[in-house]
């Protein structure tokens, strides 16, 4: 019989074990130490073990029958050979380090004073087992977690733990890769699954898993005996993964269901995998969840969660977050606001920006600004290209998902791209500024330098990381000084040469796909490759601005409240200096008149623009100087 129909409480055979060690053979009844047996494969003289343990730890009068039977009263804890002598079916071949009962950790010896004479006790989590009382032993335990299964799924969501069911019913054995964004959503489908299959989830982070193979082997049987003597499968979350290596170990030698989340497929050396990538919602299907987390404050918010859905990859945690936010700042959702108070569909979108926002910020730098439209200097032609590009961000919900574009363009990218060329200071950092203002998400500005690295593979992971985190946030990426990367390339004759192709592709490639808004800057066009400008969308050249445009940068330069003497816009309009430059210099005036305690005047700025000549190696001109009062 091996169903467990018909188990006895494991006290019931006690008395039989008793009897063994006074000679006697009488069998033990079915307990679930059978059960046990059955699934780990130990034969007769190995379940019987099981048996003596038990009753050794739980039965109050062993501890003095055993040290009887030793006779040494402080060995109260029975040997290996005191089993080996007493026990039915006794045999040395079940105690090897390679049997079950060592190989999977069951028992627990310290063989310092001979196999046969050291004591043995049974494994915290086996002992648990054998009462029915399932659990982690304490050391996993410090390092796991139990995952709880969701009450709800998002639709998303729902797919993916439907297809995790499947093949954890189907291949027991099998390990799932579970590819993509929501690195949460990953872990709930997962529980979701293994609840339908009534089996508990555990989960870690990769970090937990040591360097060292033997530790790796060490820490794979323990989980490899708890997920057996639990019934659960254990999940890794690989979402920051920094050695596949230690992983690839690890799943190698756990042979038991093992999820593995992170955002792309890992090779997992021997381990068999299969990999189910997480469905990525439409802008309409993500509305419906929207409106349901959002409860009572959805119908004030028509048209912006058109706009929340359209933007912002969204999770229940994150629409839950913007439900609380709004809980706070406006109780009453019906209530008209306060005069002066943001309005609700304010409130929304900035706190689904702000929780959104938090994987980016230890991958790139974010631009905080509140630039507007008139602090840009630029001609008609470029501002429009610039609106252009706001509106197609702003509207690619509409287009692509709504109006079909996105199905009849599959397979050659939706990313939005732009290239802001010109010199330094000319506007291109204000560009980008102005368009994050305008569209309400935030920039992020990105050291094309500081991604790339000399160890193949490594500036793929890199862009990998920032894409991804990038998508969940639907930030703004600026990428600055392209040419570096996108520059002009001759004949290929080494193989770094090659890579640094591959990463141009992989670039382009996630530029492409990003569903976002991905801003190239360089100083000088004339170095990027004419094969990749082909794939931007957009291409903007700030020129250094003219004489009319410096008299209107100077005057938008000075904030309202900064006490100004009559400044005479003609003549600093002489200055041959680019919009950066000017700020730079009306900042340096401000200082020197406010040290003075005067307004900023002429001379002030005479002054701040001598030194950001000097710093340049520069002199000013006749020319630039002609009117002047000196």
């Amino acid at each position: 019989m091996t169903g467990t129909a018909k188990l006895r409480p494991l006290a019931d055979a006690f008395a039989a074990v008793a009897g063994w060690l006074d000679g006697g053979k009488a069998a033990a009844p079915r307990t679930r130490a059978d059960v046990i047996a059955e699934r780990f494969g130990l034969d007769a003289f190995g379940r019987n073990l099981l048996l003596l343990g038990a009753w050794a730890a739980l039965d109050p009068v062993a501890g003095d029958k055993i040290a009887a039977l030793h006779g040494d009263p402080g060995r109260t804890v029975p040997s290996l050979g005191l089993a080996l002598v007493k026990l039915p079916g006794a045999n040395w071949s079940a105690l090897g380090a390679d049997a079950p009962l060592r190989g999977f950790g069951l028992i627990r010896i310290d063989s310092r004073e001979g196999l046969g004479a050291t004591p043995f006790s049974l494994a915290e989590a086996l002992l648990l087992a054998l009462v029915d009382a399932p659990s982690l032993t304490e050391e996993l335990a410090l390092q796991a977690r139990r995952v709880d299964p969701p009450v709800t799924l998002s639709p998303s969501r729902q797919r993916l733990a439907d297809a995790v069911a499947l093949r954890i019913v189907g291949e027991p054995d099998m390990t799932l890769q579970l590819c993509g964004a929501d690195p949460l959503g990953k872990e709930q489908a997962a529980a979701a699954a293994l609840k339908a299959a009534k089996r508990p989830l555990y989960a870690i982070g990769a970090a937990v898993l040591p360097g060292a193979p033997a530790d790796i082997a060490r820490l794979a049987q323990l989980w490899r005996r708890d997920l057996m003597l639990t019934g659960g499968a254990l999940f890794v979350d690989a979402d920051r993964l920094s050695d596949p290596a230690s992983l690839a170990l690890f799943a190698s030698l756990l042979r038991q269901p093992l999820i593995v989340g992170s955002p792309d497929a890992l090779a997992l050396g021997q381990a068999p995998t299969v990999r189910l990538d997480m469905p990525r919602l439409t802008a309409q299907e993500q509305v419906p969840l929207w409106r349901d987390r959002l409860g009572p404050y959805a119908k004030k918010l028509n048209g912006t969660i058109e706009r929340l859905a359209g933007h912002f990859p969204v999770s229940p945690e994150l629409a839950e977050s913007v439900a609380a936010e709004l809980a706070v700042l406006a109780p009453n959702p019906a209530a008209k606001p306060k005069k002066g108070a943001p309005k609700i569909e304010d409130i929304a979108w900035d706190a689904a920006r702000r929780f959104a926002r938090p994987r980016m910020e230890d991958l790139a730098r974010r631009i905080d600004s509140e630039a507007k439209w008139n602090d840009l200097v630029l001609p008609p032609a470029q501002k429009d290209v610039l609106k252009a590009i706001i509106a197609q961000v702003r509207n690619r919900p509409t287009v692509y998902e709504s109006w079909g574009f996105a199905k009849r363009s599959a397979g050659r990218g939706l990313g939005i791209s732009v290239l802001f060329s010109g010199p330094s200071g000319a506007g291109k950092t204000l560009a980008g500024e102005i368009l994050g203002a305008e569209l309400g998400l935030d920039v992020y500005r990105i050291d094309l330098s500081s991604m790339m690295s000399k160890w193949i593979g490594e500036t793929e992971k890199n862009l990998r990381r920032l894409f991804d985190a990038a998508e969940e946030g639907a930030a703004i990426l600026q990428f600055d000084e392209a040419d570096a990367l996108f520059g002009k390339r001759g004949e290929i004759n080494e193989s770094r040469d090659r890579h640094a192709n591959i990463e141009v592709s992989y670039l382009l490639q996630r530029i492409e796909e990003y569903r976002g808004l991905s801003i190239l800057t360089t100083n000088f066009r004339s170095n990027i490759d004419s094969a990749f400008l082909r794939r931007l969308r957009f291409i903007i050249d700030f020129d250094f601005p003219g004489q009319t445009e410096r008299a209107e940068i100077w005057q938008r330069i000075f904030p309202q409240s900064t006490p100004r003497a009559a400044l005479d816009f003609d003549r600093l309009s002489q200055l041959n200096l680019s919009g950066g430059s000017i700020r730079n210099v009306a900042m340096g005036a401000a200082f020197a008149a406010a040290d003075r305690g005067h307004d900023v005047g002429m001379a002030h700025i005479l002054s701040a623009a001598r030194l950001e000549y000097e710093k340049s190696g520069r002199s000013l001109t006749s020319a630039e100087l002609k009117g002047w009062l000196l």
